[in-house]
């Protein structure tokens, strides 16, 4: 196997030990809403991260340059996350009624997409994580373009996987949740993402 796909999966593992919004998102919506729920929020996260790399790495100079561009991804996502707390926090478990079941698990799978995407794009750590991912790749002069590639590869393949098995092991544990269970993880969930928001305003601050 290349060195450099070794060295992405080894990078991709320490990304996905690192716990943050992400990963109580992810472990949140498999318990809740299941597995192919949390296989399209695993799928925005994926996305989020692929465009991150295509923009760190393509623009590391400018993006290192422009400190205001964090800044500002610091406000607006430390708001959004706070945001999203705060709906864990006032959100009440639901008797769904069975006729609708279906349909509304079919609107929720359109939204999984775009709750990974936007939690994992908002977060300027996520950002720069990437950017020095792109220092570090640009600073290799033994890889050549096939190599960068399949670093990227490693990492992005590794993360993405490690999701799915966080999301399955969710699932699998789901039938010894209980509804007030979820109603406190809920709660746990909703002070993690205004934790984590208060903490993204913070670094904008400072």
């Amino acid at each position: 196997m290349s060195q450099a796909l070794l060295e992405g999966v080894s990078m991709g593992l320490l990304l996905s030990a690192m716990i943050g919004p992400v990963f109580f998102t992810l472990i949140q919506s498999s318990l809740e809403n299941g597995f192919r729920y949390a296989t399209m929020v695993a799928l925005g996260i994926l996305i989020s991260d692929t465009l991150y790399v295509l923009l760190t790495f393509f623009g590391i100079k400018f993006l290192a340059e422009a400190t205001y561009f964090e800044s500002v991804l610091g406000y607006v996502g430390g708001a959004i996350l706070i945001g999203f707390g705060i709906s864990y926090l006032v959100k009440r478990q639901i008797v769904k009624p069975e006729a609708s079941l279906e349909e509304i698990r079919k609107v929720k799978k359109r939204s999984a997409f775009l709750k990974g995407f936007s939690i994992n794009g908002i977060n300027p750590f996520v950002l720069l994580f990437w950017i020095s991912i792109a220092s570090l790749v640009h600073l290799k002069e033994s890889y050549d373009s096939a190599d960068v590639w399949l670093y990227y590869a490693g990492i992005l393949v590794t993360v993405f996987s490690i999701d799915l098995t966080k999301a399955y092991i969710a699932k699998k544990l789901s039938q010894f949740v209980t509804p007030k269970f979820m109603f406190w993880l809920n709660k746990a969930v909703g002070v993690a993402m205004i934790g984590f928001g208060f903490r993204l305003i913070w670094f904008a601050v400072g």
